[in-house]
């Protein structure tokens, strides 16, 4: 989760040591910041702060609490820099304006990117507007192999996200799931591996592998922006729009929480298709479907995880993973946990399922 809208109280430098580290960092890269606002805690990965200018669109502050891609600070801030360069080619994500290294102030550095105007997301009213703005990033032309670094770009995208799945469903066992909840769970994930057996090579294009709606603001002329973008990789479309619409994802952000019907997860496809126009690369039923079922497997493999990671202690190094609930707010975390809680649910496992059973039935793209 991310709330990237103006913070109503703005902190003076120095009031709040976090501020006044940030504040020094920024006068040490030489840019011009009136005041600094500290935005709500709103997502396990960064704070964020509001950078008021005197002169010029005002900007954000993107500060790791941690790194999810499992890098040390100065990479992590070079892959998130490359996926805000790259992505921002498709005009539908904030603009990259400058990194902050790593330093004493700040241990694991920061980014400073545009700040966004606009209101969250709401459902199903802006699916058209979301499935517009992850078309800009499947559209992009695909750089040459060697030019895909630093970010992920596996040669086969599929045995790549399957050992992803695979680390983190290791953590199933100590997590306290219940018996109907890890057996669906397995069942499904044979499934996934079932289909790949017989299945052939899948299109990639750049994905921003993190398209839950709670990660997009619509500003006032209805335009989509994808305001967090730590996670992008060359990799399966497919992946980004069961992201957009899968009930863990819909329910994830209290401010974008709705539930979708299948005929409105049917329509994003849809109007992903359109926006596409005659690209039709990634247009592959059997494809989606089973992008949609890795998805969830990765989303509620990582409840497991956070399940079982986020009771160790923050890491002192500052070095690259890090659940800790020490990190951010208690109100973010008892978020965290209820959601959690709820989609390891067998209840809720089931739900998903189904949904995917109803889609395979549809014509997704007619």
């Amino acid at each position: 989760m991310i709330d990237m809208t103006r913070s109503d109280s703005p902190i003076a430098c120095g009031i709040d040591s976090r501020l006044a580290n940030l504040h020094r960092a920024l006068q040490a890269a030489g840019l011009d910041v009136s005041e600094l606002g500290q935005m709500a805690d709103t997502g396990l990965a960064h704070e964020h702060v509001w950078l008021y200018r005197r002169n010029g669109a005002d900007w954000v502050a993107r500060v790791p609490k941690q790194s999810q891609m499992r890098l040390a600070p100065q990479a992590n801030l070079d892959y998130q820099a490359c996926c805000f360069a790259r992505a921002s080619q498709g005009g539908h994500t904030p603009a990259l304006h400058a990194v902050l290294p790593p330093s004493d102030a700040l241990p694991r550095g920061g980014l400073v990117v545009s700040a966004i105007d606009g209101r969250t997301a709401q459902l199903p009213r802006d699916l058209p507007a979301i499935a517009r703005a992850l078309a800009s990033l499947h559209r992009l032309s695909l750089p040459h192999p060697a030019a895909r670094t630093p970010l992920l770009a596996p040669h086969s995208p599929w045995p790549a996200l399957i050992e992803e799945i695979r680390d983190q469903a290791s953590y199933l066992a100590q997590a306290d799931i219940s018996a109907d909840t890890h057996s669906q769970i397995f069942e499904e994930f044979e499934h996934l591996e079932a289909w790949l057996a017989e299945s052939q090579p899948s299109s990639t294009a750049l994905i921003s592998f993190d398209a839950h709606p709670g990660n997009f603001l619509i500003q006032d002329d209805g335009h989509a922006v994808l305001v967090d973008l730590e996670k992008c990789r060359y990799g399966l479309p497919g992946l980004d729009l069961a992201h957009a619409t899968l009930y863990t994802s819909t329910t994830w952000d209290i401010a974008t929480h709705a539930e979708l019907s299948v005929e409105e997860v049917h329509g994003f496809y849809r109007h992903w298709a359109t926006a596409m126009g005659d690209d039709d690369r990634h247009r592959d039923q059997d494809t989606m479907l089973q992008c949609r079922r890795a998805m969830w497997l990765w989303s509620v493999t990582w409840c497991a995880k956070w399940r079982v990671e986020n009771h160790h202690s923050h890491d002192a190094t500052a070095g690259g993973e890090d659940w800790s609930t020490e990190l951010s707010d208690p109100a973010l975390i008892a978020h965290v946990r209820d959601r959690v809680n709820h989609y390891l649910s067998p209840r809720i496992v089931a739900r998903v399922c189904t949904e995917l059973q109803y889609l395979q039935r549809l014509d997704l793209f007619g």
